[in-house]
């Protein structure tokens, strides 16, 4: 349909008849008697007014009129110009071959190096009365940590002491019967009987001494009878579970420790009054499962996170895999060696560890690449450019998720040598 008036001119005549002020143009018809506007011709230049109104829309040129080049993307497809696609922070890659890391994630724990670390019990019973080691302390092998006055200590020496008067009695009783055996005044079985009692003496003798040997580790003084705990290594006061005042059961007396906490090892300690060790190597133990097992070796490396530091990965090596599987988890126990020397990982840490399985080299994609929708993934694989537009066309791929690392191998979808979305790919979905 062709516009026979601007559609400006329209509005403008239809303004002027109804104020019955037709201008020369607007109105074609009889002629129009002075003073007065026929009629008809009014009722007919408001109609074509109101017609012209209403395909005002169809009235503009057309883009072929203009002479512009405007053309439609196919299904699939993404045109973008080269300052839209820099607006939308598009980012192009090459597919090529990269190094793809297949990791196994696992949780664990933080704990201390068992080999550099030392937890003191008490050889005596009895009660705090000083300590003289504070948390954070730096202590050397054999510095004094605590005095406990103890019982033990009296009854260890007065233990010596006996058995050494026995022993003396026994070998007497010996020498005598010996003597009236010799004199056919004693028989053969009173003899026997005094070298048994012999024997006993001194083995009880024996026993006696290594027990006090053992107390003689610390500083035992026998008059005020008390005991000073001695450190076993070098090291940093980790763990204090004693105050002055409070009474502990020693291990050589019988008793099963009345100071059972969860300490800085994997498994519960009874009776530890103190931890002293170093935080600038510690381990994370892991579990690991039996189907996973194949693919963890020992050296292979290690990256851990923890939630105190989320954006830090300490990085570590497998040192150890347990040789046997727990029966309830059917999982075997990892240990992976770190570097600390800013302390930040410490005892009972939780941590995420990604444990570097067998490397290889593959066509892979940046990660970020990949577009997730429903149940498929897709990339934007650059396709040309024409007409002075960038090409992009989406296309399945189908990637090892296995896989962990900035890139991911590819099984099929994309070749090396194309060049892909490496950053963008959501901005261009939008524009489908």
């Amino acid at each position: 349909m062709k516009c026979r008036e601007p559609f400006s001119k329209a509005l403008s005549c239809s303004s002027a008849l109804a104020a019955h002020d037709v201008p020369p143009g607007c109105v074609s018809g009889p002629e129009r008697v002075p003073g007065r506007a026929p009629a008809v011709g009014v009722r007919a230049s408001l109609f074509a007014a109101t017609a012209l109104i209403a395909l005002g829309p169809s009235c503009k040129p057309s883009e072929a009129a203009t002479g512009g080049t405007a053309s439609k993307a196919p299904p699939g497809q993404v045109w973008l110009t080269p300052a839209q696609a820099a607006e939308a922070k598009i980012e192009v890659t090459t597919v090529s071959e990269q190094v793809v890391e297949n990791a196994i994630v696992t949780s664990g724990t933080i704990s201390l190096d068992d080999l550099r670390s030392g937890h003191v019990f008490s050889p005596v019973t009895g009660r705090v009365v000083k300590i003289i080691a504070q948390l954070g302390q730096r202590v050397k092998k054999g510095d004094p940590l605590a005095t406990i006055e103890s019982p033990d200590i009296g009854q260890a020496v007065s233990d010596t002491h006996k058995a050494e008067a026995d022993l003396i009695a026994a070998e007497h009783d010996l020498r005598r019967k010996k003597e009236l055996f010799a004199q056919k005044a004693a028989s053969a079985a009173d003899v026997e009987a005094s070298e048994d009692a012999e024997r006993n003496a001194k083995a009880e003798l024996e026993r006696a001494r290594q027990k006090q040997f053992l107390l003689r580790v610390g500083n035992v003084d026998a008059v005020s009878q008390t005991y000073t705990l001695p450190s076993p290594i070098d090291g940093e006061v980790l763990l204090r579970n004693i105050n002055p005042g409070v009474e502990v059961q020693g291990q050589y007396s019988g008793g099963a420790g009345n100071n059972c906490i969860p300490g800085l090892t994997t498994n519960a300690v009874c009776g530890e009054l103190f931890t002293i060790g170093e935080l600038d190597k510690v381990w994370m133990l892991g579990d690991v499962y039996e189907i996973d097992l194949p693919r963890v070796h020992v050296g292979a490396t290690a990256k851990v996170t923890t939630i105190s530091y989320p954006g830090q990965v300490f990085t570590g090596t497998v040192d150890w895999i347990s040789g046997s599987l727990d029966p309830n988890t059917r999982t075997a126990k990892v240990r992976c060696t770190f570097e600390n020397a800013d302390g930040k990982l410490r005892p009972l840490m939780y941590a995420t560890a990604s444990i570097a399985a067998d490397e290889r080299k593959a066509v892979a994609i940046p990660r970020s690449s990949i577009l997730r929708l429903g149940d498929y993934k897709v990339v934007f694989l650059e396709v040309g450019d024409g007409a002075g537009q960038v090409r992009f066309e989406r296309l399945p791929v189908d990637v090892e998720e296995t896989t962990s690392g900035s890139y991911v191998g590819v099984k099929h979808g994309v070749e090396a040598g194309q060049k892909i979305v490496s950053n963008g790919a959501a901005a261009l979905s939008q524009q489908m």
